[in-house]
């Protein structure tokens, strides 16, 4: 027995020599990486100096949206006056945080929780067009697969994940599921989706916002230009007609 109590012993002293020189080894995956900073660091751009107010417009908008949630709840407004806050600025500062904050007479800590967690909410400037293209799982496997999409946009437009295009034309962004999976893989830039796509389809969506075009949003090559999600190799169910009002309810319908 006392030879096994100073075998586990030894083994002990053992692993927390190991631990103290390399603490990683605590760790059995990689380091998760981002492409953007879930602190805030002032920069001459983005501090709590500048100044920040909804436009009058905005204002009455964000008053008519808080109106849809109960009173003493107006809080649960945080997401859409955020969004507000981004749409007029361009994206969303410290400052314009803060406003929403004191709008809406919450923590300011509470909005920051949800900025930092939700890609939707820039913190830093972006490009006029901001290209987020989603790598999760169903992206990874659909189609010709995000990690080619992602390779395509890169060579196109000559930058990596997070960066901007020296013309602040162009921001890319790897972000978490966007919500279409069934037409994977896709992107999003600004508000519109682009899906089924092909390195074709997207050095081509890329080449006409670079002449100033609105390229048409939806579906692309990948799945045979489908309309919307419907099945690539056609329905396979709700085939025929639907039946009238009352089918096998009445027998004189």
């Amino acid at each position: 027995m006392s030879k096994l109590f100073s075998l586990v012993s030894n083994c002990a002293r053992l692993g927390q020599t190991q631990l103290r020189g390399n603490p990683r080894l605590i760790h059995s995956s990689a380091t998760a990486l981002s492409d953007s900073l879930f602190v805030h660091r002032d920069t001459p751009e983005n501090n709590a100096d500048i100044p920040f107010q909804f436009t009058p417009e905005n204002r009455k908008r964000a008053e008519a949206i808080v109106l849809n949630y109960p009173k003493g709840y107006e809080s649960a407004a945080v997401m859409p006056v955020l969004d507000l806050a981004q749409r007029q600025h361009g994206w969303l500062p410290i400052s314009a945080m803060h406003h929403v904050a004191d709008f809406l007479q919450m923590p300011r800590m509470r909005v920051y929780e949800v900025a930092t967690f939700y890609t939707m909410y820039r913190r830093e400037p972006v490009g006029k067009y901001h290209i987020q293209i989603c790598t999760t799982t169903p992206c990874m496997l659909g189609g010709v697969g995000s990690s080619i999409i992602l390779e395509a946009i890169k060579k196109k437009i000559g930058i990596e994940v997070g960066h901007t295009t020296k013309d602040k034309l162009f921001t890319l962004s790897e972000v978490e599921c966007l919500g279409a999976c069934v037409n994977a893989p896709m992107i999003q830039i600004n508000d519109d989706y682009y899906e089924d796509l092909t390195v074709e389809d997207v050095n081509g969506i890329i080449d006409e916002l670079k002449a100033g075009k609105k390229p048409k949003p939806g579906p692309r090559s990948g799945q045979g230009h489908r309309f919307a999600s419907e099945p690539a190799g056609g329905l396979t169910s709700l085939t025929t007609e639907p039946y009238g009002p009352g089918f096998k309810v009445r027998s004189d319908l």
